[in-house]
């Protein structure tokens, strides 16, 4: 989902405006500038978006994924690794970088409703909305705020981590890059002079911090950051990135290396998409290339290839498919950044999750989740009531509520208090008071960070398989496929470990950072 940054706001404005033309030259940064500590066995991650177990393994069963079979053969294999909640990119990288859920780094999701400043947050989504919430908000939170002030500066990114040991890391094209090197962006005058940024941009990140266009080292990925190459937030120009600090001897310890072509044609095209993955194949091929042989790219360097989220299928008829919330809560008024003032409630769509914002004290919550309970598309209906967390569902006549800190736990150590229907989350517990979790992995804890991750009070909706929330400006993926929910269809992505025995604590993304930080040490 990375392909939704920001940037994108800058592309169609120029697309628009006809000045590609501009984007044809860009300046480089020079490497030679930077010093860099090698180490003998860095360890370099790669995270294709929208990767999942059945297509990558039919990619390798046709013989048309070499590398990541190589990598697999060579390695370890984990096909179903948890992600975050919402299992939208921003707040994913978030808990990939912090090793937090959302109650902690404070990402809600791509979209998420900012009380104290009366405003939609969006860090990029279909160009309607953004054209609605204005260019200017948009870039301005996406590219700065994002880092800057809305992830939680109490809790260290992979980056700051390994500092603190003097250890050097470089990200390439990942939008959670927060580190304590400044950067200043390459921002086009003409962006500038329309005054949707600033002509200085300065924001913190690793040493070595790759973004398109805005920040490159490589001169030869001028050829692939233009306007309608989305300014370089794509495969061909991560993979040319990472290739040059290779051979330049200029890799440091850390990387972070994000592909994000891929998740746009599982959007278009499905779950079943393959062919993206054959793409993303070549770029990985010409990566172990640039050592002598593949044996020796994997005893020289630490591997590490995963998703970041699922897609579930939407299914391919408009009216079913998609549940439009300004239609089911039609009474009410809706916040818009118009009459900012003048609403009951605001929505902030994550494709197939939302969150609905009480924004009148006159409002009573259990006219909201009723409404909602009549909606057999929607899985299920979450809030918090001070520390407890509150679930229905239309398949359910009992609600369901837990906290922490209870006689129950699960198979990651955690403990709560359970009470109520069970099934709505598909849940169990065995003769020895142990939690089980079926269709919504580590369930509880990826719940309760969502509904813990920001201020206000705020139900979450999230859509059974098949079906995505809509808004009045909101993109859909209608007949195509959609991820944001809990559900493990749009939750679980493979991961491929080469060079090392190692592996996280447990297979979720959460416990990625502790074990990347011991294995980079």
């Amino acid at each position: 989902m990375i392909r939704k940054i920001v940037l994108s706001v800058i592309l169609f404005l120029f697309m628009v405006a006809g000045l590609c033309w501009y984007f044809l030259l860009t300046p480089t940064k020079d490497i030679h500038n930077v010093s860099i500590k090698t180490t003998d066995h860095p360890v370099i991650v790669l995270v294709i978006d929208s990767l999942m177990d059945q297509p990558l393994r039919k990619a390798i069963d046709e013989g048309k994924a070499p590398a990541l079979e190589f990598l697999m053969t060579h390695g370890q294999y984990l096909p179903e690794v948890v992600s975050s909640y919402p299992t939208m990119s921003v707040t994913i990288d978030s808990t990939l970088l912090t090793g937090t859920y959302a109650d902690q780094h404070k990402i809600p999701g791509l979209s998420w409703f900012k009380q104290d400043e009366n405003r939609l947050i969006s860090y990029g989504g279909g160009k309607r909305e953004m054209w609605n919430l204005g260019g200017k908000n948009v870039l301005n939170d996406g590219l700065i705020q994002l880092n800057k002030t809305h992830l939680n500066k109490n809790i260290p990114t992979i980056y700051e981590e390994l500092e603190k040991s003097h250890i050097q890391s470089a990200s390439i094209n990942g939008l959670i890059h927060r580190g304590n090197h400044a950067h200043r962006l390459h921002i086009p005058t003409l962006v500038s002079k329309m005054n949707l940024l600033p002509h200085e941009v300065e924001i913190n990140g690793p040493v070595l911090l790759s973004m398109g266009s805005l920040s490159q080292f490589n001169p030869e990925n001028n050829q692939y950051n233009h306007v309608w190459q989305s300014m370089g937030i794509n495969n061909q120009f991560t993979a040319n990135e990472l290739i040059y600090f290779i051979q330049k001897d200029k890799l440091p310890a850390f990387t972070l290396a994000y592909f994000p072509d891929f998740d746009q044609q599982v959007h278009d095209h499905g779950p079943k998409e393959q062919k993206g993955i054959e793409e993303v194949d070549k770029q990985l091929q010409t990566i172990l290339n640039a050592y002598s042989s593949w044996d020796e790219a994997i005893q020289k360097a630490i591997w590490i290839v995963h998703g970041d989220s699922g897609q579930s299928a939407v299914i391919n008829d408009r009216k079913k498919a998609l549940i439009d919330l300004n239609t089911l809560l039609d009474e009410y008024t809706f916040w818009n950044p118009d009459q900012p003032s003048d609403k009951e409630l605001a929505l902030a769509v994550n494709e197939r999750m939302a969150y609905i914002y009480l924004e009148d004290e006159r409002i009573n919550l259990s006219d909201i989740s009723s409404k909602l309970k009549k909606e057999a598309r929607i899985g299920f209906i979450a809030w918090k009531k001070d520390n407890i967390s509150h679930v229905i569902a239309a398949d359910s006549d009992k609600p369901f509520t837990f906290s922490p800190n209870g006689p129950y736990r699960d198979w990651y150590g955690q403990s709560w208090d359970l009470n109520g229907d069970l099934s709505i989350l598909d849940l169990s517990i065995n003769e020895q008071n142990k939690i089980n979790y079926g269709d919504y992995p580590d369930a509880l804890s990826r719940l309760y960070g969502a509904l813990h991750s920001h201020e206000g009070q705020y139900i979450i909706v999230d859509a059974k398989p098949g079906y995505e929330f809509i808004g009045t400006h909101s993109p859909d993926h209608v007949g195509g496929a959609a991820h944001g929910s809990l559900h493990k269809l749009d939750s679980e992505v493979p991961l491929i470990i080469a060079g090392t025995d190692q592996k996280p604590k447990n297979h979720r993304l959460i416990d990625f950072k502790d074990w990347l930080v011991k294995l980079t040490k």
